[in-house]
């Protein structure tokens, strides 16, 4: 357990003074800086947990999201705009390299807005899809507020989304409470293994066209229906960057926080969109979920070198990985979702292991997985490869390279040794011993007498 007293110490001897493990620089855009003032309470939020915001139009030319190849900023949020295209500084090329260059971005869109052509070509690169319209409301018969929209139901009342960790209370932990969802634009996730819905619409929910009118609404004319739509949805890069898309910028509005709702059937309540949207922008920002490797240690098993570089085949070896998790603004042990496992791959082109990694401690601010095995019968080149991937938790990829060499000619056991020889050993000294027998019969025996001599007779 070296690891624990020695890299986790200088690991955790510096911490991050940002909140945000990426930086604190913000960016929102907007049409125009005066409409900050609906989202007071959103941005003051942010404000508070130590972001440095920075407020821009489409159309500044005083800022840029890049200088001599560094971002100047480490997040940006869009707000609806009437304005088609972003400009030169936001076009979708750029809005890709700084996805690449690991900064995140959160995009809110409203029914009530197209949305612009940049903002449409970076979602589809995500293997996001909106209407070919760039505009589309969500409706709901059943489950909308009769007291702000009790003939049009576009202002949709829904659960909360559920703890998804319930063993560690950071993600949108207060099942029960519901969310108001007004003007909510829909979108369609497609099969990346990027992408994770948050927040999915109703069975009873569709999108559709406002500006087409409609007696009867047929299903062919619908951009999508029921849990199909998604409303709010992140997207991971495998960079680690994140994209969030939430479908209704209302929603993020000081109205509507802790406005009372009322489900058709039910008592007027308090919408929790602040907690939401507080722990929303915290994942969007990397304020949680991030994951970070203190250090990883393997060695021969009872060995005091640490990390050598040169195996032997069929040598018992430990291998030992400390994990930490940030959340908001400290450093914590990681704990495994429930019925999870982190997982060890000790491979050459494919892999020859493939073990759980148990806890084998939690010492301050990590946890360390270990595992012990022996290698396999074979030598050559090989890894040992942590890849650990789940849904609203950063990526880990930590590979380690050695060499794994056949045995030396005095490295075999000895014959004696391996019980499957002990019938040939067996015969090798009988035979030696009859042999020697045998010999020393022959040498010690007493000849007979001389034969007697007869005369010949004719």
């Amino acid at each position: 357990m070296r690891l624990l007293s020695s890299i986790v110490a200088v690991a955790f001897a510096a911490v991050a003074s940002a909140v945000s493990t990426s930086g604190s620089r913000l960016l929102v855009v907007l049409d125009d800086v005066a409409e900050k003032s609906a989202y007071s309470q959103f941005f003051g939020d942010l404000a508070d947990r130590g972001f440095d915001i920075t407020y821009e139009t489409p159309k500044s030319d005083k800022f840029k999201l890049f200088n001599l190849g560094e971002r100047n900023f480490d997040h940006v949020v869009f707000l609806p705009t009437k304005v088609k295209g972003l400009g030169p500084n936001l076009t979708p090329n750029i809005l890709l390299d700084f996805v690449n260059a690991e900064g995140n971005i959160m995009v809110a869109m409203s029914s009530t807005t197209p949305t612009s052509t940049s903002i449409v070509s970076l979602l589809s690169e995500l293997d996001i899809m909106l209407p070919i319209e760039r505009t589309g409301t969500v409706v709901d018969h059943f489950n909308y507020d009769s007291t702000s929209s009790p003939d049009e139901h576009r202002v949709l009342v829904l659960d909360a989304p559920g703890p998804i960790r319930p063993d560690v209370k950071n993600y949108f932990e207060k099942p029960g409470s519901v969310i108001a969802v007004p003007n909510a634009a829909g979108h369609v996730l497609g099969n990346s293994q990027l992408l994770t819905p948050i927040l999915r619409a109703p069975a009873t929910a569709y999108s559709y066209n406002p500006t087409e009118q409609f007696d009867v609404i047929e299903a062919d004319e619908l951009f999508a229906a029921g849990s199909q739509i998604a409303l709010v949805s992140a997207a991971q890069a495998r960079n680690n960057a994140r994209v969030t898309l939430v479908g209704s910028a209302e929603m993020l509005q000081d109205k509507w926080f802790g406005a009372k709702v009322t489900k058709a059937g039910s008592k007027a309540v308090a919408a929790d969109n602040r907690a939401f949207a507080k722990t929303l922008s915290a994942w969007a920002f990397k304020e949680i979920g991030i994951l970070r490797v203190n250090g990883v240690e393997h060695h021969l098993k009872d060995d005091a070198e640490v990390n050598p570089s040169l195996y032997r085949i069929k040598n018992d070896v430990s291998y030992l990985i400390s994990v930490s998790e940030y959340s908001y603004d400290s450093w914590h042990p990681f704990i495994l979702p429930a019925g999870d496992e982190m997982q060890l791959e000790f491979s050459m082109l494919s892999p020859f292991h493939r073990l759980n990694l148990p806890v084998k401690a939690t010492n301050g601010d990590a946890t360390v997985f270990g595992t012990s095995f022996t290698l396999p019968d074979q030598h050559g080149i090989f890894n040992f490869m942590v890849n650990y991937k789940r849904p609203l938790l950063s990526s880990i990829e930590e590979k380690r390279t050695v060499s794994v060499r056949h045995m030396a000619h005095d490295e075999w056991p000895r014959s004696y040794v391996i019980s499957g020889a002990w019938p040939w050993i067996s015969g090798i000294f009988a035979t030696v011993t009859g042999f020697v027998g045998f010999s020393a019969l022959w040498m010690y025996s007493k000849p007979t007498g001389k034969a007697s001599k007869t005369k010949k007779t004719q």
